[in-house]
């Protein structure tokens, strides 16, 4: 990092002899299982002062999903005509062209899960002879899916992901079959890991730098604005889903959860209902309430984010005071005069007062993406030259 007028990131390329393990972990889809609830941290609570340090290892997640298929609920006529929509998606982008001949062949593995595998596909450009790298997703049916839920699923992240076009969020460019009739989507691959893998590296030094947390806050806010305007909902953001290019652009990515809340001709929103995402990321009305504003959910894990770069730990295990004592140490800290301490640590009136808005458990009161993007504090963050050019 240099000066905060005109800071550079400087992030080390993720090495793919190590098969990039935390880059782009959860890509592969969005049922896990709980691992251990009781698993030791890893990481030292920088943030608070109790006893019981909190940790960002991703494998104590518990990701419930929402329904049977990412494809139900509202997500367009395309996701919901099944095998026909697919094939067709698949056979519109793909130029009649092989995956190997249009992307390059498929290598290093880096990430595996239930839903499928990804790997970097090698291309050699002729104009320029040099090398460009794809992350393809190999698609895979999971154990007692149905051929149309599993048609559906594939065909809803494609269709919500390759429709959103934004500096900072992941470019999905292709639908297409490998050469063992598997359906795989082809997305542009980051060089410098996810946030996840960032936060662990800082986390002894108590997370990140001011300058740097609040570029990486700003740039998330500002993909999300952009999703919002667009009628989708994330509904799975964390640090893991936050890919990174070496120079520090920051890019949501893995719309396997995502739901369309409006199509393009509607003005009426259309509720959630159901638990669905990461638990230390969940919104508190996402247990308690039959329905709920998607963008609320997601806007609440923004906050949660920050505040895990600036401390290195997590602010709680889950939103739900009778089993976490974390997250009802900080309802009762919110309404003293003294605060929270972990927030009231940012020292700045103005970051701390839109942290306490974001994370604000009444989602009617909670600020929109585009009120915290266009609040005082954020709007005096300054981005990273890469962030403002996008690349």
């Amino acid at each position: 990092m240099i000066n905060e007028t005109a800071h550079v990131h400087h992030l080390r390329p993720a090495r793919r002899q190590e098969k990039l393990g935390s880059m782009l972990r959860d890509i592969l889809g969005t049922n896990k299982k709980k691992v251990r609830d009781d698993a030791v941290s890893a990481i030292p609570d920088l943030g608070l002062s109790h006893p019981n340090p909190l940790s960002l290892m991703s494998g104590y997640v518990s990701q419930i999903k929402r329904g049977e298929a990412a494809g139900s609920g509202v997500i367009g006529a395309a996701a919901a005509s099944g095998a026909a929509a697919l094939s067709a998606a698949a056979n519109s982008s793909s130029e009649n062209l092989s995956l190997i001949e249009k992307y390059g062949k498929c290598q290093e593995v880096i990430g595996k899960g239930s839903y499928g595998t990804v790997r970097v596909a090698h291309k050699v450009d002729r104009a320029t002879q040099r090398e460009v790298l794809y992350a393809v997703k190999e698609f895979k049916r999971r154990a007692q899916e149905s051929e149309t839920s599993f048609n559906k699923r594939l065909t809803s992240e494609f269709c919500i992901s390759s429709s959103l076009h934004d500096p900072n969020i992941i470019h999905t460019l292709d639908l297409m079959k490998d050469g063992r009739g598997e359906y795989c989507q082809v997305m542009e691959y980051c060089d410098g890991g996810d946030l996840y893998s960032l936060i662990l590296a800082a986390s002894p030094a108590g997370g990140l730098k001011q300058a740097e947390a609040d570029c990486f806050f700003k740039q998330l806010i500002r993909g999300l604005v952009y999703m919002h305007s667009m009628g989708v909902s994330h509904c799975d953001l964390k640090p893991e889903n936050l890919l990174l290019t070496t120079t520090g652009v920051l890019k949501i990515s893995d719309f396997g959860n995502a739901e369309c809340f409006r199509m393009a001709w509607e003005t009426d929103v259309h509720m959630s209902n159901g638990v669905c995402g990461s638990r230390p990321y969940i919104s508190p009305e996402q247990f308690r309430a039959t329905e709920f504003d998607p963008r609320g959910s997601d806007v609440w894990a923004t906050g949660v984010i920050y505040m895990a770069m600036r401390t290195g730990s997590y602010m709680w295990q889950v939103a739900i005071p009778d089993e976490d004592s974390y997250y009802e140490a900080y309802l009762q800290g919110r309404k003293r005069k003294s605060g929270y301490e972990p927030i009231e640590k940012l020292r700045r009136d103005k970051c701390r007062n839109v942290i306490y808005s974001i994370l604000d458990p009444a989602p009617t009161r909670r600020l929109n993406a585009k009120q915290v993007l266009n609040s005082e504090w954020v709007r005096s963050i300054n981005v990273c030259e890469a962030g403002l050019r996008g690349y």
